[in-house]
Formats: structure tokens, sequence, C-alpha cells
């Protein structure tokens, strides 16, 4: 069973260094996330999704990569490519993997501008190692499904570096 967190923090770069955190984590295999994405709301109370993958980007290598092919069978390999990577994208741009956009945005739009959120969805992990490596990086839970003592031990993590660095 995957479980969700968010956390926001009071800008993307603090956000953008655990997620990085994170994902070093996952190269020791002491996490193994479905999903890391960082939601920002800007100044003009825009939200920005920061995602770790671009479906429109893979969409569209795909596509050329089978409209090449195609246009080869029918002697039409460039317009096959155009034809190809025009759909890939759209295909890509209209598909959604891991966490909901949707979601992601509406609770976003939740934050004070310049702030922002990360969304990281959990399918295994070495809790105590983790959250020993989190301390000091402060942010606050906005929501998360994990168990309680498990949430009230990420929480007193996150909360001890805001009782060390008072703003």
């Amino acid at each position: 069973m995957s479980n969700l967190i968010v956390i926001a923090y009071p800008s993307l770069e603090q956000a953008e260094d655990v997620r990085n955190k994170l994902f070093s984590f996952q190269k020791e295999y002491l996490i193994q996330m479905g999903d890391a994405v960082i939601a920002e709301k800007k100044h003009d109370g825009h939200i920005k999704l920061h995602q770790i993958f671009s479906t429109t980007a893979a969409g569209a290598a795909t596509g050329s990569l089978w409209g090449l092919l195609i246009g080869v069978i029918f002697m039409v390999p460039l317009a096959g490519v155009a034809v190809g990577a025009a759909s890939g994208a759209l295909a890509g741009a209209l598909s959604d993997f891991g966490i909901n956009d949707k979601f992601m945005k509406d609770v976003a739009d939740s934050l004070q501008p310049g702030n922002a959120a990360l969304f990281v969805l959990i399918n295994k992990i070495t809790m105590d190692k983790v959250l020993a490596g989190l301390e000091g990086t402060g942010g606050v839970i906005m929501q998360t499904s994990l168990d309680h003592s498990k949430e009230e031990d990420l929480r007193k993590a996150l909360a001890d570096h805001i009782s060390e660095n008072p703003k």
C-alpha cells in the first residue's frame, strides 16, 4: 500500500532540497517513491507543478519513433515522424500517472504566494533512517495517509528544525 505525504515549505528551493534528499535516500534503497512533485504557488496565484517526469516529452519521443517506423513502411518517413511526435505529445499531455494533478493544484491553492508543497507518494520506506535524514529540513505537514504514530514521528522530525531556528 502506498502512502501520500504533503509538506509545505516557504520556498521552492527548500522543497527542491528535500526532494533531492529523498532521491538520494532512494539510491540507498531507504525509500521507494511512486512520485515526487513540487507544487509552487507563484506570486500571481498561479500553481506550477514541477514533475520529475514529463509525459509530454516522453509521448513525443515515443510517437516520433512509431511515426518514423510507420512512415518508412509507407515511404513518407518525415511526415510519419511529424505526425507521430504531435500525436504522442498530445497523448502524453493528456495522460497522468502518480499523484493526480488536479488534487495537487487544489491542495497547493491554500499555500501563501511564493510557498511550495512537496507531494511524495511512498511505496516502501525504512522510516527510522529516513526520518533521521530529514531532521532539520523544516516544513509543515499539510496532509498524510500515514498512521498516527508515524505521522507524529514525522511532525517531530520537522518541528526540531523550527524550534532550533525560530523565525
